[in-house]
């Protein structure tokens, strides 16, 4: 697909293929409060990085109409504002009351550790970063903070966005932001903090980090060289016990070799009682700095910070960002996704041979949705799945008002 063809692309997914309908829901939720969707803010991106902010719309068929005549190379989402952006963003009074509260990971935070790609580029090793990323979250999120509504979203090239959407989390206030993310933020990109890993998260997060470690190990080959084996020693601050594992590093090639002489030395040194405050938890300080993720901390924090909408497509891979399963995140594949372009042949396959059907049995024709004709279909079942779950916190929210109303 080239960049001349991309538009024409677009202009057909956003006609036949955005779930409008299921994306309306979601951002209404259960129009409780009617102003979750009207004084909602969009921002859209259009062909030559024209940028337009401050979008709101008043109906889903005013958003439908306006998506499909602008065409936007990319939509973000913003706040819940206390009026209309579009009309009122000059106001004095104008100002964000909530939003949903938001994860971003890059895998570009990670070009310092991994060892298969770096930059745009994501493999299915390197990918293996963004499971444990999950996998770590997930836990830490519902059990921690008890937030039950997750939306997984692959950003569409090279990271995952996580948006939290249970009420008490839309309504944080910016200083609450920070400190849910200050606690999950361990380590920041290239940071090699020791941490204090005698927190009940933290250990959680070790026994995860060490169910995919040799896999990771593995595929990253993290002490394959001299000038890596040199990294990962730095965590050793007592120099006896670095000349110790650097002696048997020299005995052996492999990265697996290399870590297990390592953890085998730390061990009996621990045992006999010689490992001081500083060394006592290096192994731990070494697998939360190959592994632990790495959160873009400012994109949580901001009440008006954007994130890019989920099954918009990215105009560089032409890849819709998809909602994932985080339950099989170790099955999914960032090269399999599809593009816009597969997902229009895959409907113009469809639609080809239904009429061959048709056609050959005399037989009248029943109008499906286009984006179940395509490989879309899954993500839009694991969207609606997202939805259901929802369901269910607004039936309560609308029977506390109706309580209220008859209240005399």
């Amino acid at each position: 697909m080239s960049d001349d063809q991309f538009p024409d692309y677009l202009n057909v997914y956003y006609k036949k293929l955005f779930p409008y309908s299921q994306f309306h829901k979601w951002l209404s939720y259960g129009n409780v409060k009617p102003e979750n969707f009207l004084n909602r803010e969009f921002s859209f991106t259009l062909h030559e990085d024209i940028y337009i902010r401050y979008q709101s719309f008043n109906t889903l068929q005013e958003f439908e109409t306006e998506i499909q005549n602008r065409c936007p190379f990319k939509i973000d989402i913003g706040a819940v504002f206390n009026m209309s952006p579009k009309v009122c963003r000059n106001y004095p009074q104008f100002h964000a009351l909530e939003k949903e509260l938001v994860i971003d990971i890059d895998m570009t935070d990670y070009d310092h550790i991994r060892t298969c790609c770096s930059g745009a580029d994501v493999c299915q090793k390197c990918w293996r970063f963004m499971v444990i990323a999950v996998k770590i979250l997930e836990r830490a999120i519902r059990d921690d903070f008890g937030w039950k509504h997750l939306l997984w979203v692959f950003s569409g090239r090279r990271g995952i966005h996580c948006w939290i959407c249970d009420e008490s989390a839309r309504k944080l206030l910016p200083s609450e932001r920070g400190s849910f993310i200050d606690y999950l933020a361990v380590l920041t990109a290239g940071d090699s903090k020791r941490c204090n890993v005698n927190h009940p998260s933290v250990k959680r997060s070790i026994a995860i980090i060490k169910e995919e470690f040799n896999s990771l190990l593995s595929e990253q080959d993290f002490l394959g060289t001299t000038e890596q084996c040199n990294k990962i020693l730095s965590f050793i601050a007592d120099e006896k016990l670095k000349e110790q594992i650097n002696l048997q590093f020299s005995k052996y090639q492999s990265s697996i070799q290399r870590w297990e002489a390592l953890t085998v030395i730390v061990d009996n040194n621990h045992k006999r009682g010689l490992l001081n405050f500083k060394t006592k938890h290096c192994v731990e300080d070494i697998l939360l700095y190959l592994a632990y993720p790495r959160l873009d901390v400012n994109v949580t924090k901001g009440l008006n910070h954007l994130l890019k909408s989920p099954f918009c497509v990215h105009p560089k891979t032409g890849k819709v960002c998809i909602p994932i399963n985080p339950k099989v995140i170790e099955k999914f594949n960032p090269n399999t996704v599809p593009t816009v372009n597969v997902l229009i042949d895959e409907i113009n396959e469809y639609d080809k041979k239904q009429k061959e059907i048709i056609n050959d049995a005399n037989l009248s024709s029943n109008r499906l949705k286009d984006y179940k004709k395509t490989s879309l279909l899954k993500s839009v079942n694991i969207f609606e799945e997202f939805l259901r779950n929802l369901e269910n916190t607004w039936k309560g929210s609308r029977i506390k008002q109706s309580d209220i109303k008859m209240e005399f």
